[in-house]
């Protein structure tokens, strides 16, 4: 069974914010960006259990899986895999406070 793709709409404001800072000084580095987590998207598809397991503190981040957009290292596709589809949930910087991101965010996962 192949799973569908699904980017949260939080996820999807990241990629696009993430992408609009990249390209600052440097256009084709946002285009590279978008491609490269597409690319890193289909991965996830192909093998959902690539992703590393979520380490968080909180019980319920814990189903989060997170995997390194190629390419593009220092950024992190958190998702979750459900039967039908792979979740984005979030596309955050490595750098920032991951947990604290997540546990000001009411509604993740």
């Amino acid at each position: 069974m192949t799973r569908r793709l699904v980017i949260l709409p939080q996820a999807n404001v990241e990629l696009h914010d993430q992408a609009e800072y990249i390209s600052i000084g440097n256009e084709d580095m946002a285009r590279r960006f978008f491609a490269a987590a597409e690319t890193t998207f289909r991965d996830l598809i192909a093998m959902p259990g690539i992703g590393r397991r979520s380490q968080f503190r909180n019980a319920r981040l814990r189903v989060l899986r997170s995997w390194r957009i190629r390419g593009f290292e220092n950024w992190l596709i958190f998702y979750r895999v459900t039967e039908e589809a792979v979740e984005v949930v979030r596309v955050l910087h490595g750098a920032r406070d991951l947990e604290a991101l997540f546990e000001a965010d009411e509604g993740a996962p």
